[in-house]
């Protein structure tokens, strides 16, 4: 699509000369920036209520319920909240503020912003675009995994309780004897993995099917754009909260669940001197909000202008940071449940031995018939009196070392909590309404991925945006057959590869790119202007500082640290043994490392091609200034190079119109009719 002109000179835009010369809003004769005169029948939201769900529903994901409380459970507990929540009020709400208002602004996808600011940054935007395809890709996985074990929980008992008995030998899988029920089912039932990312094997036909299933959902939701995605908003994203609260009801009855709690929320400050701890919680933080994706400036970019956007920003901040609490709540309890368990039954298992062994002559509970019934505390206190006379094989039964055994990700959940809700009443009920809540947090996530795919695709190529419904099955289709990488036998070992590499220094990148056109390119303070035109008020000073030091600084602190800890560090990935049962770390094969530098650069690389591109055409326009052009669309802008300065902010509905701000500010008024 035709990006709209900018006034700093004669040769298109200069980035040093920002201050003074650059105009970011196009005139009454080009229509609205970059959409051609689409802007009059934008889609908006129906209501408020419709866009805040769905910018959370994205913001909230299944980080919030399996990374977060791993790095509360790894990091010190309420140390690492309280370092969590100083970060994102320094650097990601700052941050998520400014992508709300550049895409209410703007009202365009990812490219159409940050090319509005200048043609040499339009590479910002393709970038988010080819991170939000790479995570649509494996994140759709996730969501195929959880539609596999939703429809295995309407079986009772559940068929990862117990281990199954080989037909021919009449024994236990040797497989499962030497690991647990739950990680057998998920390992070889449910992935049927190979024990190396260099064994392929052939693909896995029911998780085919489940991911078959996974796009179809995703494109009869987004098949009409926002008309039809942020209807399915009203469950997906509201229905995770009720199975949340209804877990941690639940859970709170479980013994065990103070004993995860306390754990939870005990304190250790001494890890803030630790610059890794501090390095997962900025990540951590940035992921949360969904930062970089381009999504946020996608669903934001269907908002009436006037939109209060300083408070939607602190608003689905503070409700992401309150999920991820509720979520922890409810992961420490049951996994509490879960510890006090392995641990009662390890004090049955030592105390049958201590009867039969040597350890009989200090065993003082020799009469009771039944086992189980010594408490724990009382065997812990017998054991640190007697543990050294005794023999190897009689051990401590550590409730807080079972805590201490962290497990995130699909560990968590495919794996620990299903271990878990095995032991509940009613266990396929719980397993059900848990998977359920699973794939309603991947789909509203998985929609605002794809909005940050398509909404800039059809903002700046008036074709695609003819044809939204063939876009969006094409892309879906597309999406489905490159996923079959994930339903292989070691597709698993993939999604390791795009979780951790495709994603993570490319959004730095293009955040620290954002950051840098906003707050020194266009200038911190003219923005800041331009808000308060779009507010109403005028947002505080502070931001000013924020985005042009805090944020800048603490963006390309994190890009160094993730780069540092690449290079010294060679990436492994976890693979699960077969013979011995259980999980080991590997490094990846040469040919795995290519792949995986491949995806960082794939996705970083719009940035400096954009750019360059950018450079060469604006010399070659410059070396044939001599020649008359035809239907030369600069000339209008031209004629009011000296007028007052220029806004970010487009204004009115019907088109829009180079306006200075302090003269015209109650025309505004008038005109706007919110879109």
């Amino acid at each position: 699509m035709e990006k709209p002109p900018l006034l700093d000179g004669e040769d298109g835009s200069v980035l040093a000369e920002s201050q003074s010369d650059v105009a970011l809003v196009s005139a009454d004769e080009e229509g609205s920036a970059g959409a051609h005169g689409q802007e009059d029948d934008r889609p908006a939201w129906d209501s408020k209520l419709q866009y805040v769900l769905a910018q959370v529903g994205f913001s909230v994901g299944l980080g919030n319920v399996w990374r977060f409380p791993y790095l509360c459970h790894q990091n010190g507990g309420g140390a690492f909240m309280l370092l969590y929540v100083m970060l994102l009020l320094i650097i990601g709400v700052p941050l998520f503020f400014m992508e709300l208002a550049a895409g209410q602004s703007i009202r365009q996808g990812s490219i159409g912003v940050w090319k509005h600011i200048s043609p040499r940054l339009a590479g910002i935007g393709y970038s988010s675009c080819m991170v939000c395809f790479f995570v649509a890709l494996y994140y759709n996985v996730i969501i195929a995994w959880s539609l596999f074990y939703m429809g295995n929980s309407f079986q009772y008992p559940l068929p990862w309780e117990q281990c199954p008995v080989d037909m021919i030998s009449n024994q236990t899988v040797k497989e499962c004897a030497a690991s647990s029920p739950t990680s057998y089912f998920w390992f070889r039932k449910a992935l049927d993995i190979s024990d190396s990312i260099d064994q392929s094997g052939e693909f896995n036909p029911i998780l085919t099917g489940c991911l078959l299933a996974a796009w179809a959902i995703v494109c009869l939701a987004m098949i009409k754009g926002i008309k039809s995605s942020a209807k399915v908003m009203y469950f997906s994203s509201v229905f995770p909260y009720a199975v949340l609260i209804c877990f941690l009801i639940r859970g709170l009855m479980l013994d065990g669940a103070i004993e995860g709690i306390k754990y939870m929320f005990y304190p250790k400050l001494e890890i803030w001197g630790e610059v890794q701890v501090w390095r997962q919680a900025a990540t951590q933080v940035f992921f949360a909000l969904g930062l970089g994706y381009g999504s946020v400036i996608a669903y934001s970019s269907y908002n009436p202008v006037h939109n209060n956007c300083h408070r939607d920003a602190i608003m689905v901040s503070g409700i992401n940071f309150m999920t991820s609490v509720l979520a922890s709540l409810v992961v420490f309890v049951v996994l509490g449940f879960r510890a006090k368990n392995i641990a009662l039954n390890c004090v049955a298992t030592m105390a049958e031995m201590a009867k039969t062994g040597s350890a009989q002559h200090w065993w003082p509970w020799f009469n009771m018939s039944n086992p189980k019934l010594v408490a724990l505390q009382d065997y812990r206190e017998w054991y640190s009196h007697y543990g050294s006379l005794l023999g190897s094989n009689i051990t401590d039964c550590d409730l807080e070392r079972e805590m201490s055994k962290g497990v995130e990700g699909t560990g968590l959940a495919f794996i620990a909590f299903t271990e878990a809700m095995a032991l509940f009443p009613a266990s396929p009920f719980w397993s059900t309404l848990f998977f359920l809540m699973l794939l309603n947090l991947g789909l509203s996530t998985m929609f605002g991925t794809m909005q940050g795919i398509l909404t800039p695709l059809m903002d700046n190529f008036r074709v695609l945006g003819r044809h939204k419904t063939m876009l969006t099955v094409c892309s879906c289709i597309l999406g489905f057959f490159i996923g079959l990488l994930f339903t292989q036998r070691s597709g698993n070992y993939f999604v390791t590869m795009f979780d951790d590499y495709s994603a993570t220094l490319p959004l730095i990148i293009v955040v620290v790119f954002e950051t840098v056109s906003v707050a020194w390119i266009y200038g911190a303070d003219r923005f800041l202007d331009d808000v308060e035109v779009m507010l109403r008020w005028r947002p505080p000073v502070v931001y000013r500082y924020l985005w042009k030091y805090v944020c800048l600084l603490g963006m390309v602190g994190l890009l160094a640290a993730s780069l540092l800890r690449m290079v010294f560090k060679r990436p492994t990935y976890t693979a699960w043994n077969h013979t011995t049962g259980s999980e080991t770390s590997l490094e990846y094969p040469g040919w795995a490392l290519v792949m995986l530098s491949t995806l960082i650069i794939v996705a970083s690389l719009p940035v400096p091609v954009g750019y360059l591109l950018s450079f060469l055409r604006e010399r070659y326009s410059k070396y044939n200034s001599s020649e008359p052009e035809p239907n030369n669309h600069h000339s209008p802008l031209d004629e009011d190079r000296n007028r007052p300065r220029s806004t970010f902010l487009h204004l009115g509905a019907e088109h829009y119109v180079l306006l200075p701000q302090q003269e015209d500010g109650e025309e505004e008024e008038e005109e706007d009719t919110g879109l």
